[in-house]
C-alpha cells in the first residue's frame, strides 16, 4: 500500500499496517490499534482502508441498538448487497464483516471500539467466538479486523490477563506522539531552543498544530511569548480547553476533582506518593487508586529511582496537561476573561521555566540518551535510562542525577554507562563535571553498578564555559551535549 502523500512520518505504523492487511495467509485475523486522542489514528486507519479497498466504521457514544443501525447503514453503503443489512445483533455483524474478506485480504476498521463495548460488554467475547481457530467463517475469510480506541485504560485491558481477546490478536500497534525531533520538523521549527519550548507546551500531538492552532507556528524565538498568548492562553482557540477535555474523555476518571488535584500536585513539584499525599492533605493509601488509574490512562508515568528500588517518582506524560496544571489552572478565572492572557503569561514565565520547561528538558535528555545517542558515546547500548538520587552518607545529603544510562548486564553487575546533569538555563562549567565525578565515586562505593567505564555527560540549554570545554577535550569520559546535538544538528 502506498502511504498517502499528505501523511507526515508514521512510516513505522504504516509499514506495520501494510504487513498486517496485505498478509495473504488464509484465515481472518484481528489487530488492535490504540493511542491517545489527536495522534492521527483515524487518519491512519481510514487511509489504510482507502488504499486497500476496506471498510471503515467510526463508532459514537450511543445505545447498542443505534450503533447496530448505523453500522447496518454504513456496511450497506459499502458492500451494496441485493437487500440492505438490518443487523439484529453483533453476531450477524461479525459474520458480515468476515464475509468481506472471502476473496482477498480486506481491512475492516472499527474505530472508537470502547464506545461499542461499553454499550454491550459482551462484544469482546462475541469477537473471541467469531475468531475461534476452527470456526468455518473464520478459516474461509481473510478479513483483517482492526479494533481502534483512544481510551488507553480500556484498550490496555483488551488483550491482558484473562480478557476474552487475549491470544487472538496478530497485531498490537500503539500510535505514539511524535518525539521531539519529529515534532520540530512537523512544526517547521529550525531553532532548537524554540523547538523545545514549543514541545514543552504542546508535545508531539500532530492535531495541535493543524486543527487546534490553525497552523499558527512561532515565527522565531522572539515570537514564542506572543504565540503562547494567542494560541494556548486564548479562550477563542480549541487549545485553551483541550487539557480539561482530555481528562473528561477518559471513562475511568469518575471523581474528576481528585484526579485533577493529583495532577496539580505533580505539576507543582510533588513527584512522590508521599509528596502528593502531603499536598492533598490525605494519606498515601487514599491516593493509590487515583494514581493507578492515571497511569493506566497514560496521563501519569512512574519512574523507578535508578539507585533505590523502593523509591519512585511520577511525571505527567502529556505536556499540555502539565502546562495547564502549572500555568493555567491556578488562574483559570482570569484567563477566561478576554484580554487577560498577556498579563497572566508575563507573571507566569518564571514558573513555566522552573515547573514546565526545566523538567521537560531533562526528560528530552533522557529520551535522547535512550533513542538517539550513538551507543559509542556511552561505550555500549543502553538497556534503560532513568534518574534518581544518590545518597552521600558522609555529607548526609542526596545528589540528584538527571540522567542515568544503564547498560545490559552480562552475568555480573549491570554497567552504569553514563550519568548526566541537565540544566536548561545555566551555562555549565567545571564544577558540574566535578560534581558528577563525586557522584560516580559514591555509586562505585555502593557496589550496585559497574562504574569502571561510566561516562560523565553534561546537557545544557545555555551552553558551556571554556573550562568545561577544555575538560571535555582533555578527558575521554567527559561529554558536553548542547541543543543542536539533541536535534542531530551538531
Amino acid at each position: 500500500m502506498d502511504k498517502p502523500v499528505g501523511m507526515f512520518d508514521r512510516d513505522y505504523e504504516w509499514s506495520a499496517l501494510t504487513r498486517f492487511i496485505t498478509d495473504e495467509q488464509p484465515g481472518a485475523t484481528l489487530g488492535v490499534v490504540s493511542g491517545r486522542r489527536r495522534q492521527g489514528k483515524t487518519f491512519l486507519l481510514d487511509a489504510a482502508c482507502r488504499a486497500a479497498g476496506g471498510f471503515y466504521f467510526g463508532a459514537t457514544e450511543a445505545a447498542d441498538a443505534e450503533s447496530l443501525r448505523r453500522l447496518s447503514a454504513a456496511l450497506t453503503a459499502h458492500a451494496r448487497p441485493a437487500t440492505p443489512y438490518h443487523f439484529a445483533d453483533w453476531s450477524e455483524v461479525l459474520d458480515a464483516l468476515l464475509a468481506l474478506g472471502s476473496e482477498r485480504p480486506t481491512p475492516v476498521v472499527i474505530d472508537e471500539f470502547p464506545y461499542l463495548a461499553r454499550a454491550n460488554p459482551e462484544l469482546p467475547s462475541l469477537i473471541q467466538e467469531a475468531f475461534r481457530p476452527m470456526r468455518d467463517q473464520r478459516t474461509t475469510s481473510r478479513t483483517r479486523l482492526l479494533l481502534c480506541g483512544s481510551a488507553l485504560s480500556f484498550m490496555g485491558r483488551l488483550l491482558s490477563g484473562n480478557a476474552p481477546l487475549r491470544g487472538r490478536a496478530g497485531l498490537e500497534l500503539l500510535v505514539r506522539p511524535l518525539d521531539h525531533r519529529l515534532a520540530a520538523e512537523f512544526w517547521e521549527i529550525s531553532d532548537p531552543a524554540l523547538a523545545i519550548k514549543v514541545n514543552a507546551v504542546v508535545g508531539g500531538t500532530p492535531a495541535y498544530r493543524r486543527e487546534f492552532a490553525r497552523g499558527d507556528t512561532p515565527a522565531g524565538p522572539e515570537d514564542f511569548d506572543d504565540w503562547v498568548v494567542r494560541t494556548v492562553l486564548n479562550p477563542e482557540t480549541p487549545l485553551f480547553r483541550e487539557a480539561r477535555y482530555l481528562l473528561a474523555e477518559e471513562p475511568d476518571l469518575r471523581d474528576s476533582a481528585l484526579y485533577l488535584s493529583v495532577l496539580a500536585a505533580v505539576a507543582d513539584g510533588n513527584a512522590t506518593r508521599g509528596g502528593m499525599a502531603g499536598y492533598l492533605e490525605r494519606k498515601a493509601t487514599d491516593i493509590a487508586h487515583p494514581i493507578n488509574v492515571l497511569e493506566d490512562a497514560g496521563l501519569l508515568h512512574r519512574d523507578t529511582d535508578a539507585f533505590r528500588d523502593n523509591r519512585a517518582t511520577y511525571r505527567i506524560s502529556e505536556p499540555l496537561i502539565r502546562f495547564y496544571h502549572a500555568i493555567m489552572r491556578p488562574v483559570w478565572d482570569q484567563l477566561e476573561r478576554p484580554g487577560s492572557a498577556a498579563r497572566v503569561w508575563q507573571a507566569s514565565r518564571r514558573r513555566f521555566v522552573s515547573n514546565v520547561l526545566g523538567p521537560h528538558f531533562e526528560q528530552i535528555c533522557r529520551e535522547w540518551s535512550l533513542h538517539h545517542a550513538d551507543p559509542d558515546l556511552f561505550g555500549g547500548l543502553p538497556a534503560r535510562v532513568g534518574h534518581g538520587v544518590v545518597h552521600d552518607s558522609k555529607a548526609r545529603t542526596g545528589h540528584e542525577v538527571d540522567v542515568a544510562v544503564i547498560g545490559i548486564a552480562d552475568g555480573g553487575k549491570p554497567p552504569l554507562l553514563a550519568i548526566g546533569e541537565a540544566k536548561w538555563n545555566d551555562t555549565m562549567g567545571i564544577a558540574h563535571v566535578e560534581r558528577l565525578r563525586h557522584i560516580r565515586d559514591l555509586i562505585a562505593a555502593s557496589g550496585r553498578y559497574d562504574t569502571t567505564r561510566t561516562r560523565l555527560v553534561c546537557f545544557s540549554g545555555a551552553g558551556f564555559n571554556d573550562k568545561a570545554a577544555a575538560q571535555a577535550r582533555a578527558s575521554s569520559d567527559v561529554h558536553l551535549i548542547d541543543l543542536p546535538a539533541l536535534y542531530g544538528r551538531s
